[in-house]
């Protein structure tokens, strides 16, 4: 059966209500005919006229854009055009940042074939750089190490942080494969798609290179969204527009069809709506997004939630999506854009699923409804045992911590207290319920410290706030992960430990230079030092594509977020890696820190991918609609009564996996 368009999207054009972006620019790259390979696609000409018309409809100017296309047939009049040779690109490219003024825009986009080649500098987890191909691109050339007149992902990311350090806003969008095992077809079926993908082997690139170590990926700093078409081992494919005979990118098309009618929607609802609408044809195409701007309007201001399919009473999203029980959600029949339908409460909650209180507002039939996040359960505080005196004979004052002591949450009649606050040495610490202190050795049960502007009590209520969220987060993550033993390991880590330098200023206190020396391998366990950078080297060995987060539980039981940062593509596909760095903070005392790597298999229902930093203790500060939606969802997971089970759905064997690394911090910067 052939694809049909859902709607007419030039017809919906015509009634775009249009501002004009004048600080907006564009580059749109299509590559269809290619000279010296036998590689010709259909679709790409015809993907940059309607990203073109897209653009037009949302108030960019023709003048505004420049069009390498290898058919400049029915182009937008005043836009700029020329062929798609990769000097040509470039020199487009080179044009567009020279143009560009800080706080403009700039859009990016590529349709045409994309592979893979040998990495060229080791900062590929997987051993291969991205390349794409424009229409002179040729086959493998040993003597230069490359596939003549292609464009490196590596080239890509030295122009787009030139403009990101102008802060110019970068807006990618790739319509190409990714991938090494992609296919082209001859004659297709039209119904079953064209791969836009090219073999390396069909390109001459050896198999047997020298592989270069890999030193990991230097991260963009500025604001960016990139979206991408399909995974990177997954190929992308252009099909025939119903009977009309005009082909064009399944990403590309439906990626239309969202940004013509999603008018104040995010990028990364714009994200799930184009991925909800594709066809998934004889091979499964699934988009993907990254960057600081993804949770931002589409070309202007302000963040919005993530939305989420209702499939009956079911919410395809749970704990991992920030999701509570007894919490609100609000709902769309939109799955980008559009006013609010209604809200209801959620009941029962897995890890992936959400069970729906009450009913549902009527709908089409066959149509779907949306959810984002929104009001989130209260969290339930830690409770204080009575005070126990380390040293009755020390002789010190604690009458301001005795009475922020009394002042704290108190268990209920018959349940066992979280903590026992112990008195020691003119400080306040919180022993487990055993009551024992520093059972990890000197220092490790966490002191009260008192911050500039803060009373006792105020000290104590932040301290078991920040607790609260540490230990009950653990608990559950631990809980969900122990039901997910496997005999296969999913994530290989290795550690690699170069020594800091600790400078001392008499003003300023202690701080790390930034310099570190040679790396050696070294289990974290077995002690650190202030300053010193962990390096942590992360490899997927499942065979499935896992959601990698790194978390930091500190000695204070503060969780900070280490991995993914500004919204990064933080999937690993199965036999790559990821290499993720961290820097102790300097000390003074001794106590034991904890890693965590949290890995989530890939959701095949839906692109958004797993992201855990916003659990962090740092997303703390102000309720959930002024800052995380997953502030504070963890809170009313566990029953203080009954801490050994958690409630909603069992969590499946796969959902989670969770690898807890210990480090020992010395008590002195010395080795």
């Amino acid at each position: 059966m052939k694809p049909q368009l859902t709607y007419a999207l030039t017809a919906s054009l015509l009634f775009w209500g249009t501002t004009i972006h004048a600080g907006t620019r564009a580059v749109l790259i299509g590559v269809g005919d290619y000279e010296y390979l036998d590689a010709d696609l259909k679709g790409p000409p015809n993907d940059v006229r309607l990203m073109a018309e897209v653009l037009a409809g949302r108030g960019i100017a023709p003048e505004a854009m420049t069009i390498l296309t290898t058919d400049p047939a029915s182009l937008p009049e005043g836009a700029t055009i020329a062929a798609p040779t990769r000097a040509g690109i470039f020199a487009a490219l080179d044009q567009a940042a020279a143009d560009a003024a800080p706080g403009d825009t700039l859009v990016f986009y590529f349709s045409g074939h994309g592979s893979q080649a040998p990495d060229l500098n080791g900062d590929e987890g997987g051993g291969y750089d991205e390349i794409f191909l424009p229409m002179d691109a040729k086959n493998w050339r040993g003597e230069i190490g490359m596939v003549e007149n292609a464009i490196v992902d590596d080239e890509l990311n030295l122009w787009a942080q030139g403009l990101l350090s102008r802060d110019v806003k970068l807006v990618g969008i790739i319509d190409a494969c990714h991938s090494a095992t992609g296919f082209r077809a001859i004659d297709p079926d039209p119904a079953a798609g064209v791969a836009r993908s090219l073999n390396p082997g069909a390109l001459g690139i050896p198999d047997d290179l020298p592989p270069v170590p890999f030193t990991g990926a230097a991260e963009l700093s500025g604001d960016f969204v990139f979206l991408y078409s399909s995974q990177s081992d997954e190929r992308s494919f252009e099909y025939p527009l119903g009977d009309t005979g005009i082909w064009h990118g399944e990403f590309t098309l439906r990626l239309a069809q969202v940004l013509a009618s999603a008018e104040d929607a995010t990028w990364q609802q714009v994200l799930a709506a184009t991925s909800d609408a594709m066809i998934q044809g004889v091979a499964r195409q699934l988009p993907d997004a990254e960057g600081t701007l993804l949770q931002e309007r589409v070309f202007g201001e302000g963040a919005g939630a993530a939305r989420y399919r209702i499939n009956g009473s079911v919410l395809q999203a749970g704990l991992l999506q920030g999701f509570a029980e007894g919490g609100e959600i609000v709902l769309f029949a939109s799955g980008a854009g559009g006013e609010s339908i209604g809200s209801v409460t959620l009941g029962k909650v897995g890890a992936r699923e959400a069970k729906i209180s009450g009913p549902l507002p009527q709908v089409a039939k066959g149509a779907t409804i949306w959810a984002a996040p929104g009001r989130l359960p209260d969290p339930v505080p830690l409770t204080l045992a009575g005070l126990v005196r380390a040293d009755p004979d020390d002789g010190l004052d604690y009458g301001t911590w005795e009475a922020a002591v009394a002042a704290a949450p108190k268990p209920k009649p018959g349940a066992a207290p979280d903590l026992v606050p112990v008195l020691t040495g003119g400080l306040l610490a919180l022993a487990g319920p055993d009551a024992v202190l520093d059972a990890g050795g000197p220092g490790t049960s966490p002191r009260v410290l008192v911050l500039e502007g803060e009373t006792e009590a105020d000290a104590l209520e932040r301290v078991l706030s920040t607790m609260a969220h540490a230990t009950r987060l653990r608990d559950v993550l631990a809980q969900a992960a122990g039901r997910g033993f496997t005999k296969t390991e999913v994530i290989s880590v290795a550690i690699e430990r170069r020594p800091g330098t600790e400078i001392t200023d008499p003003v300023q206190g202690a701080s790390c230079s930034g310099k570190a020396g040679a790396g050696a391998a070294h289990d974290p366990a077995q002690g650190v030092n202030g300053c010193d950078q962990l390096w942590l080297t992360l490899t997927n060995r499942s065979g499935k594509a896992q959601d990698v987060t790194v978390l930091y539980l500190s000695s204070d039981m503060e969780v900070l977020p280490i991995w993914p940062s500004q919204n990064i593509v933080n999937r690993i596909a199965p036999g790559e890696a990821a290499r993720v760095g961290l820097q102790i903070d300097p000390v003074s005392h001794a106590g034991v820190e904890e890693i965590w790597i949290l890995a989530v298999p890939m959701n095949e229902s839906h692109a958004l991918r797993t992201d855990l930093t916003s659990l962090a203790s740092a997303t703390l500060r102000g309720t959930a609609e002024g800052g995380s939606d997953t502030a504070l969802w963890l809170e009313s997971q566990i029953s203080p009564q009954d801490e050994t089970s958690m409630r909603g759905f069992s969590t499946k064997p796969a959902d989670l996996t969770m690898i807890r690394q210990i480090v020992r911090l010395n008590p002195t910067n010395s080795e």
